[in-house]
């Protein structure tokens, strides 16, 4: 699932984000939602969002249902 629909996105779930400084090598990190930060409905770069880690990107694949 892609990360573009901010309702396939819950906290809590594992996530692949790319993070600011890796958009132009599309670098992925895994880690755990905490926070949703775009509050549209959907995004064409993926819905923004914060790991539990504070880690801060936009998601590009969504691992767990």
């Amino acid at each position: 699932m892609n990360g573009n629909n901010r309702s396939d996105i819950q906290p809590g779930m594992t996530v692949d984000i790319v993070l600011k400084k890796d958009q132009r090598s599309g670098k992925l990190t895994r880690g755990v939602v905490k926070d949703l930060l775009t509050n549209s409905a959907t995004h064409p770069h993926g819905i923004k969002v914060r790991l539990q880690d504070g880690q801060v990107g936009r998601v590009k694949h969504v691992l767990n249902d």
